[in-house]
């Protein structure tokens, strides 16, 4: 039953790796599903967003308006740092909870958390493996120009915006080089997914040599 934390930076390739352990049978939990959840309207995670942030975040039918949110914290970490303080603590309560349902329906569940700010926000979990789905930064400038529509600027902003790439590939037991095509990421996470024994218990030795 192990519980596995998948993390990577904007336009790493994460969730298509997600989307290929869940093919493999793995439980993945979504965060960013999670946070739209916990956003939703009639939410007390809403309401103290509210309440923080003004009623103007919410459109007419009182859903969260997340470019309006994203462009008025964006470039300020007090106010990413206030966000975060409202956000976070809901997220982990409702994943804790998707862990335990999903480890008591299956007990020999793999449980995957796909996350992108697991080093800010989870990294001192007890994960029993961790990995990294990692592409340079100018690839992932790259691809948000081509598939998110956004401008070479707009790109850099977000990219620089996330922490250094370095400080996710220090908590990695597992780095998987999302540079290349698709089919290659593909058959990078099928490699993880078979050897994933092996991974687990070198994981878990490193750890009590650590200890």
């Amino acid at each position: 039953m192990p519980l596995i934390a998948l993390t990577g930076g904007i336009a790493s390739g994460k969730s298509s790796i997600a989307r290929r352990f869940a093919e493999h049978g793995a439980i993945v939990v979504d965060a960013d599903a999670v946070v739209r959840e916990l956003q939703e309207p009639g939410t007390p995670v809403l309401a103290a967003m509210v309440a923080e942030f003004g009623a103007d975040i919410l459109d007419d039918t009182g859903a969260l308006k997340r470019a309006e949110l994203g462009a008025r914290v964006f470039g300020s970490p007090e106010k990413v740092a206030t966000l975060n303080a409202i956000v976070h603590p809901a997220v982990r309560a409702k994943t804790e909870q998707r862990f335990t349902e999903a480890f008591a329906r299956d007990p020999e569940a793999v449980v995957i958390y796909d996350v992108p700010l697991l080093v800010e926000a989870r990294s001192s979990d007890p994960w029993e493996l961790i990995i990294v789905a990692h592409a340079p930064a100018e690839e992932r400038v790259a691809r948000l120009v081509e598939f998110r529509d956004m401008n070479e600027d707009e790109a850099r902003a977000r990219v620089a915006s996330q922490i250094p790439d370095e400080q996710r590939l220090q908590i990695a037991d597992v780095v998987i080089d999302t540079s290349a095509s698709l089919d290659q990421t593909l058959l990078e996470a099928d490699r993880v997914w078979n050897d994933l024994g092996s991974l687990l218990r070198i994981a878990r030795d490193r750890r009590e040599e650590r200890a």
